[in-house]
């Protein structure tokens, strides 16, 4: 089998909380003979899939380790904490990492954060994954410090969320290898850019078309005259005169 046999695709990989929807429709449009497919990896296994080449580029959370990996940061999560709908937490707006001190403040295995020290107190074991934990908030065993997105991804009717400050805050990226910037991924990152169409690096420009110049004339030169028009020939009297205006016949010499 040629080069040229095998259809091209991309396989895009991404964390939970993130949505690419809105980026996989522009490619569709862009890009409708070339397949993309979703790989949907946990934060942790994320950049293994990347180096081992089970996806082109995919959606991490930062930090990314840049010596293989390369990155672009696209935005920041407000980072929020998951509470019953009836707990004392949910009648304000907002609170703070010190607000929180005398909860049981849940820890996952998976946490995205990159806490120095976790607010309030610990719970007697680490939930496995960040599912787990909203189980247990559900349970009022504790509240939860998340990233915006994961409180979305794991919503429940029985839980609300508020903005937390003073707390680590997720940022999200996008990232390929460093040795595998192909046509494909210049591409989605033009279409992750906001690049349009005329503007992709694969599609530039042409340039504008400059006006031709007319050549100069030699001196003493005679312009010909212009089509219908003969040259040295004034217009005869009279032809200014109103169409089918009759002329005066001449007289004779006696």
């Amino acid at each position: 089998m040629t080069g040229s046999d095998v259809t091209p695709s991309f396989r895009l990989a991404y964390v939970p909380g993130v949505t690419p929807t809105k980026w996989v429709r522009i490619w569709n449009e862009r890009l409708p003979d070339v397949p993309l497919t979703l790989v949907p990896v946990s934060a942790a296994e994320a950049f293994g899939v990347l180096r081992d080449g089970g996806a082109d580029a995919g959606f991490v959370r930062l930090p990314v380790d840049r010596t293989d990996l390369s990155a672009i940061p696209l935005y920041t999560e407000t980072t929020v904490v998951v509470i019953p709908k009836d707990h004392v937490v949910a009648a304000v707006d907002e609170v703070s990492a010190e607000d929180l001190a005398d909860e049981i403040v849940l820890h996952p295995l998976d946490d995205t954060l990159d806490w120095e020290s976790p607010p309030g107190r610990p719970a007697f074991e680490r939930p496995a994954t960040t599912a787990d934990a909203i189980e247990l908030v559900a349970a009022g065993i504790g509240v939860l410090v998340v990233p915006q997105s994961l409180a979305r991804l794991h919503h429940r009717r029985d839980l609300t969320y508020r903005p937390v400050s003073d707390t680590p805050e997720s940022r999200v990226a996008l990232s390929w290898p460093q040795d595998e910037t192909t046509e494909l991924v210049e591409q989605f990152i033009g279409i992750v850019r906001g690049r349009t169409v005329n503007s992709s690096r694969t599609q530039p420009t042409p340039p504008a078309q400059q006006p031709k110049r007319k050549r100069p004339e030699p001196a003493g030169a005679q312009r010909k005259p212009a089509p219908g028009k003969s040259a040295g020939k004034s217009p005869r009297s009279g032809s200014g005169g109103p169409k089918g205006a009759k002329r005066g016949k001449p007289r004779r010499r006696s």
